[in-house]
């Protein structure tokens, strides 16, 4: 395992989710949880655990984000907090 990959993709999904609870604008914050997404199918990816990083990438980054941006289609896009 590459420790220095390991270490800059904990980081940055670290900062993902912080960013994307965070941020006030729902639209941002569904791109954020999809690059999340994404970069935990990289994650398992670097684990070798192939066939759970195609099921992360294809729910998580793909039908999940396109289900979200559709829920926020119907909307105003912005949270009240």
């Amino acid at each position: 395992m590459i420790w220095i990959l390991d270490i800059s993709l904990l980081l940055f999904l670290v900062i993902c989710a912080i960013a994307a609870i965070t941020i006030k604008d729902l639209l941002s914050a569904v791109v954020i949880l999809s690059a999340y997404s994404l970069i935990m199918a990289i994650v398992w990816v670097e684990m070798q655990a192939v066939d759970v990083a195609f099921t992360e990438a294809a729910v998580g980054a793909g039908v999940t984000t396109v289900l979200f941006i559709a829920a926020l289609a119907r909307t105003d896009g912005r949270s009240e907090d």
